[in-house]
């Protein structure tokens, strides 16, 4: 599994925090290329020279701004369903604290960001999807290895890489998509819970074994 290769906000010295704080503030609301050192500085509160000095460009800044979110994201994430013992409910945990995250309007934000400047900078959309959505992928296999060392899922016909992405996929795929094109609409609570137990479901269906069915619908 790929780990991942975000900086821990511990190692981050106070002047470089207040700096990533105010890109996140731009970037979040104007998107890469419109975003400009003098927006940043003067929402960071710092010198322009203060900025140069923790992040020589804009590139840089852009790249400690999502492994700050993606590092906070997967924090958020990490400790869930680990205590729980019914597989259903770990999914269904899984999900919820999943879509949580890019269904916030930082995590809609951050994706929008990134997907609009993927053209122009590869190199930035690879690595959100390396400490992102691969790091999710990879804490995700984590709990489906568990599950198939006690015979409560089969992975064998594609692999624990390629079933926990499968999983994250089916969360975010409707849920983000919907989210993405409506801008204005917020999904009710009813609503995420449909796309949530449809992914456990469909997941379920696919790869559990017949000691993984809880009788629940």
């Amino acid at each position: 599994m790929q780990a991942t290769s975000a900086i821990p906000s511990d190692t981050i010295s106070p002047k470089a925090k207040m700096v990533v704080a105010g890109a996140r503030e731009i970037f979040l609301a104007h998107g890469f290329s419109a975003a400009t050192t003098d927006m940043i500085q003067r929402a960071a509160g710092v010198s322009k020279s203060t900025v140069y000095a923790y992040y020589p460009t804009k590139e840089k800044l852009f790249e400690a701004v999502v492994e700050a979110e993606c590092e906070r994201a997967i924090q958020a994430v990490h400790s869930v369903a680990m205590n729980m013992n019914d597989l259903r409910d770990i999914l269904t945990t899984l999900a919820r604290s999943y879509m949580e995250i890019f269904l916030s309007p930082s995590g809609l934000a951050l994706f929008r960001a990134i997907i609009g400047e993927a053209p122009r900078f590869p190199q930035l959309a690879r690595h959100f999807y390396v400490v992102g959505p691969s790091s999710m992928n990879n804490l995700v296999a984590q709990h489906i290895e568990r599950s198939t060392r006690i015979g409560e899922l089969d992975v064998s016909s594609v692999g624990l890489d390629t079933a926990a992405s499968i999983f994250t996929n089916l969360v975010r795929s409707e849920a983000q998509m919907q989210c993405l094109t409506h801008p204005d609409s917020i999904p009710s609570g009813a609503q995420q819970d449909q796309w949530i137990n449809t992914a456990v479901i469909t997941f379920l269906r696919a790869f559990g074994t017949p000691s993984s069915h809880t009788g629940k619908a």
